[in-house]
C-alpha cells in the first residue's frame, strides 16, 4: 500500500472530526465519515488530495446496523486509491447527493436509490433506471424476498444425500426471509386460482 494513500486516509479521517476513522483492509484504505460530513469529505478528497477520478458508488445492507454507502476514488497521477464510506440508519436512509462534486455519481446514486431505497438529497432526478415499471421493493436489501428462490429450487450445490448414492437425506433449508412454498409459491397460487 502506498504511503500516499496512508497519508490521505489519515488526513481525511482527521478532517472528518470525531466520526472520522481510517482503516486498511485487503490493501485498500477506507475512510469512514459521519453522514453530515459526507459531501464535505468528498470535496476535500477531490480538491485537497487530488482524488479527482470518481470510479463508483454503491451501498451494502448491513442488516441491523443500517446501510453503508461506499465510493471509490482515485488520484490518476499517483495511482492512489481510496474508499470513502458512511453509515445510514435503517429507518430513513438519506444522504446528500454528491453529483455536484462528481457528475459521474448521478447514475450510481440512481441505481443505489432504486436497489436499496436510499434517498439522495439534492439529486437532479432519482428516476427508475434498471427495474421495470411498477416494480415494488428494493431488490438488494437483505429483507427482499427473492420469489425465484421459492418458485424454483436453487441450482447450486446439492444437499448431503442428494444426487449420488443412497445416503441419508437432510431436509432442505430455506434461506432467511424466504417463505414456505406451501404458503407462497407457484403451487400455492395454482391451488387458489
Amino acid at each position: 500500500m502506498s504511503s500516499r494513500a496512508t497519508e490521505v486516509a489519515a488526513a481525511l479521517a482527521a478532517d472528518a472530526g470525531a466520526g472520522g476513522q481510517a482503516s486498511e483492509s485487503f490493501g485498500m484504505w477506507t475512510v469512514q465519515v459521519p453522514v453530515e460530513g459526507w459531501r464535505a469529505a468528498l470535496y476535500r478528497a477531490r480538491d485537497g488530495h487530488g482524488l479527482r477520478f470518481f470510479d463508483w458508488l454503491s451501498a451494502v445492507d448491513e442488516l441491523d446496523e443500517g446501510y453503508r454507502v461506499v465510493t471509490h476514488l482515485l488520484d490518476p497521477d499517483t495511482v492512489t486509491h481510496l474508499l470513502v464510506s458512511t453509515q445510514l440508519p435503517l429507518a430513513e436512509p438519506r444522504l446528500d447527493s454528491v453529483v455536484e462534486v462528481f457528475r459521474g455519481a448521478a447514475w450510481h446514486e440512481r441505481e443505489t436509490h432504486e436497489m436499496f431505497g436510499i434517498d439522495f438529497d439534492g439529486h437532479p432526478g432519482l428516476t427508475p433506471l434498471l427495474l421495470p415499471d411498477g416494480f415494488e421493493g428494493h431488490p438488494l436489501r437483505k429483507e427482499f424476498i427473492l420469489a425465484s428462490r421459492v418458485a424454483k429450487v436453487w441450482p447450486g450445490a446439492k444437499e448431503p444425500g442428494e444426487g449420488h448414492g443412497s445416503g441419508p437425506r437432510r431436509k432442505a433449508v430455506r434461506p432467511p426471509g424466504v417463505p414456505d412454498p406451501a404458503i407462497w409459491g407457484p403451487d400455492a397460487i395454482n391451488d387458489r386460482g
